[in-house]
């Protein structure tokens, strides 16, 4: 069963605004911990992937994301691991701006 694409995308985009309301000395273990997450999901997908592999990686589960977030920072798992996901979701091949991209057919 795949993961519904818009509930990743809200989730992620709200991992983002934690992120953005963090003090100072909390935005920067969670920025650590975003890297390292990043670093795995790229080993995990590569470079070249859709919005919606990212989604179905996510819905069968983060407890590797949340290991690698604490390893690095010790921080909030949950906002950096959905953060990383989010800024990982805008690389897709499909990424359109917050939504699936679907071109146009006639």
């Amino acid at each position: 069963m795949s993961y519904g694409l818009e509930n990743a995308l809200d989730q992620w985009q709200q991992g983002e605004r934690t992120l953005d309301d963090a003090g100072p000395d909390q935005r920067h273990d969670l920025e650590r911990a975003v890297a390292a997450v990043l670093e795995e999901l790229r080993r995990r997908l590569g470079s070249a992937f859709l919005v919606s592999e990212l989604a179905e990686l996510y819905g069968r589960g983060t407890d590797w994301a949340d290991a690698c977030a604490a390893r690095a920072a010790g921080a909030d798992t949950t906002a950096a691991v959905d953060a990383a996901f989010h800024r990982y979701a805008r690389q897709a091949t499909d990424y359109a701006g917050g939504r699936r991209y679907v071109p146009f057919q006639h």
